[in-house]
């Protein structure tokens, strides 16, 4: 049963929305602005409503995902299928294994694992986005926010140590834009 359960939070993961959502307006995402399939790159080559609707969609998968592992009835499952569905979104078999950065696929997952720690690292997110503009900066100091977040409410250790390896997995998926902020040449987001 786990094992199924894996392979479908995986395959759900994989599904590329941003891809699909581009092809329904007669792009490839990946050939526009960043080239990433994720919320983000559809927000700023598509418009915000389609970015909107990428972002809700590969929340879900991830949610899914960690649905999928807690009916697996074993303890822990829950943060396997997790993994698998963000393993899914960024290494996506659909797309030759090039996929987006985790940040909406993430968002679903702690929404379901760890409802006030997702909500938090979700302001902590939309606050740095506000002032600075960047999404990626907002990105990655959301994804650190989890692990601290985790033990600060007292989620038992596996739920801190899955934090800590989102994270990380975050942060790597997002050095080459942590080189252009430090460089000053990361793009900014438009809200209009």
């Amino acid at each position: 049963m786990l094992l199924i359960s894996l392979v479908t939070s995986y395959l759900a993961g994989s599904i590329p929305f941003g891809y699909i959502i581009g092809k329904t307006k007669g792009i490839d995402i990946r050939q526009h602005g960043s080239g990433n399939i994720g919320a983000t790159n559809v927000w700023r080559t598509i418009g915000p409503g389609f970015g909107i609707l990428a972002l809700v969609l590969d929340a879900l998968k991830g949610a899914a995902g960690v649905i999928l592992g807690k009916l697996a009835g074993i303890e822990g499952a829950e943060l396997l299928t997790g993994l698998a569905a963000l393993a899914g979104h960024a290494f996506p078999v659909f797309l030759g294994f090039k996929g987006g950065k985790i940040m909406a696929t993430g968002l679903g997952v702690m929404t379901t694992l760890a409802p006030p720690v997702a909500l938090i690292a979700l302001v902590i997110f939309a606050a740095v986005v506000l002032a600075s503009r960047y999404v990626s900066l907002g990105s990655i100091l959301g994804a650190v926010s989890v692990p601290v977040l985790l033990a600060l409410f007292h989620y038992n250790r596996l739920y801190i140590l899955f934090g800590i390896l989102v994270c990380l997995f975050a942060v790597i998926k997002h050095i080459p834009n942590i080189r252009r902020l430090l460089a000053g040449t990361e793009s900014r987001i438009k809200f209009r």
